[in-house]
């Protein structure tokens, strides 16, 4: 009598498991549709760029929540992690670089020097795509890595990722864009900076600095109320004033993983041991 009472469970987790797919389509989905708002960009109408920067954001949102579902419903799969990296590759990989190079460099009006100008462009075109191959080896190194067996030692545990993970690099590039309006860089010493800005997040996503993972936050405990508020709050900040909050956010996160390598550089430095004591001789 047991045998039947088990068939309706195994079919219901058997569909659950397109669940977490589902989130991860809608991310990739959100990463060509900005792909598409960035090719529609002009000079006369720059409101595409800020799409594209919103088509990001959500895209980050979409792909927190397909890993945690799956992990919360125990449907984790070979096929979704492999799915998940493919989107994220386009979504968080191409679709911000391009905003990036378009936003910052393709779009500026000349400057006084047009061949200053061509070259920016060409600088621009090589961040951009060193960010790309930073995010995409940043992916294929969380997927060699994140296997147990065999462990990797020098893996700080699931509280931190080692290195800037892929979506937080793109929410950089987004939440610039988008803390613009979608207006793009009019001097060629801010795109100087914002080369620097790309440049320096593809190295976050490359490095071995601690990024702090969110993973420790159990939305399945007893009394989440606080939890909820918090969330609340961030929500109705972030939906009547977008622009500071996502600006504010991505860049914490970005310089909380420059503060935690100090600060271990920095207690690494006052914890050396002692040197070894040595007699002083007697002159003879």
């Amino acid at each position: 009598m047991d045998q039947p009472a088990l068939k309706p469970k195994r079919r219901m987790s058997k569909g659950m498991y397109i669940l977490p797919s589902l989130f991860t389509t809608a991310n990739m989905a959100l990463g060509y549709y900005a792909i598409l708002e960035v090719m529609h960009a002009t000079v006369t109408d720059y409101s595409h760029l800020d799409n594209a920067a919103k088509a990001i954001g959500f895209a980050v949102l979409f792909d927190g929540l397909d890993g945690r579902i799956a992990r919360m419903t125990g449907t984790s799969s070979d096929f979704g992690k492999e799915l998940d990296s493919l989107a994220d590759a386009i979504t968080f990989g191409v679709a911000p670089a391009m905003l990036a190079w378009t936003w910052g460099f393709h779009l500026m009006p000349p400057v006084l020097l047009t061949d200053w100008h061509i070259e920016l462009a060409r600088l621009g075109a090589i961040a951009t795509f060193l960010f790309l191959i930073a995010g995409v080896s940043r992916l294929a190194r969380f997927n060699i890595t994140s296997n147990p067996q065999p462990s990797n030692p020098g893996r700080p545990g699931k509280k931190y990722f080692v290195g800037m993970p892929i979506p937080a690099g793109a929410g950089v590039i987004a939440a610039v864009v988008h803390f613009s309006g979608g207006d793009p860089i009019t001097s060629w010493y801010t795109a100087l900076a914002w080369l620097a800005m790309v440049a320096t997040v593809g190295y976050l996503m490359v490095s071995t600095w601690r990024f702090y993972s969110f993973k420790d936050i159990d939305f399945r405990a007893k009394r989440p109320f606080r939890l909820i508020v918090l969330l609340a709050g961030l929500f109705a900040l972030i939906f009547f004033f977008s622009r500071q909050v996502l600006f504010a956010i991505a860049l914490l996160y970005m310089v909380s993983g420059v503060f935690w390598r100090l600060q271990w550089i920095f207690r690494r430095r006052t914890n050396l041991p002692p040197p070894p004591f040595k007699e002083a001789s007697q002159a003879s």
